[in-house]
């Protein structure tokens, strides 16, 4: 028994040091620069988003709204205060709508994570979040033009916890509070890909999520991104292993968007900031866009 035991704990602890010292790099990094974006160009972002007001850029107004939410670092419990301010400012609804969106699905420090995942993963992450972002906007202006979409009513904008008058402690600060945030889940991460990696066959794996099985492979990519979605950090050692293990490009992309979109913290701040019905019509949009875009993607890459 002893014997067994020992068996299975050098496998896992194989497997978990192999993903560890293959994620780490980017992990730390990827923190690194989202607090070198949230000390020093954070505000510069935010006043871009704003300088859009004065500009005449009907529908096309998504576009830069869509980029500028990706590249805030600000969580959505942060960004939701924040266009609550440029709602009072006059921001229109469908700019708000895609810069939220964006700003849910990506930020810097997760576009760097997704970057341990190869080349074509981060393009079509980054390509995936800006077209959801770009098409939540476009949704808004089609069909809420005429009526108010948010309801900001009680939040304020939140506190700034970069004040240190060095520039050099803000960025520490900062970058200890991104280790604290997310630690727990980057390791918790790394053990579930290792034990993945243990005892799940890579041929059952391949056959459910692989290209063979393109239609309800991205179904179910969709549908675990909901319950399963830790944090970014956390998700990308399993992702890694699951595109490894023969995971689709198409199934990893809808995991991509529902996880983040779906993701518990988040959904509690935007039921308040949509309403109910606006809250499951966002619902039910998100698992669209996943579908969508993942069974896209998929054909993308099997015509390649």
């Amino acid at each position: 028994m002893f014997e067994i035991v020992q068996r299975h704990l050098i496998y896992f602890w194989y497997y978990f040091s192999i993903q560890l010292e293959q994620i780490l790099l980017y992990w730390v990094l990827g923190m690194a620069l989202g607090s070198l974006i949230s000390v020093f160009a954070k505000d510069k972002i935010h006043a871009m988003f704003s300088a859009l007001r004065g500009k005449r850029l009907g529908l096309l107004g998504v576009i830069p709204a869509s980029l500028l939410g990706i590249a805030s670092p600000l969580c959505m419990y942060g960004t939701i205060p924040i266009a609550a301010s440029f709602s009072e400012m006059g921001m229109e609804d469908d700019w708000l709508a895609a810069f939220m969106m964006g700003s849910v699905l990506l930020n810097p420090q997760l576009l760097f994570y997704s970057a341990a995942l190869g080349l074509p993963a981060l393009v079509m992450r980054f390509t995936c979040c800006f077209l959801c972002g770009a098409a939540a906007g476009i949704a808004v202006r089609l069909f809420f033009s005429k009526k108010q979409f948010f309801n900001f009513s009680g939040f304020c904008a939140p506190a700034n916890h970069d004040t240190h008058p060095n520039p050099f402690i803000r960025f520490l600060k900062n970058f200890g509070r991104n280790i604290k945030a997310t630690a727990l889940y980057f390791l918790a991460g790394v053990v579930l890909s290792a034990l993945f990696q243990c005892y799940v066959p890579q041929e059952s794996f391949a056959r459910l999520f692989g290209a063979g099985n393109r239609g309800f492979g991205v179904l179910m990519a969709a549908t675990i991104g909901v319950p399963l979605y830790m944090c970014g950090g956390g998700t990308i050692p399993l992702l890694q292993t699951w595109l490894h293990h023969g995971m689709s490009m198409g199934s990893a992309a809808s995991f991509m968007i529902t996880g983040p979109a779906t993701k518990i913290t988040n959904l509690g701040a935007l039921k308040i900031a949509l309403g109910m019905k606006h809250f499951l019509l966002y619902l039910a949009s998100t698992l669209v866009f996943a579908l969508l875009f993942g069974l896209l993607i998929d054909l993308i890459f099997y015509f390649k």
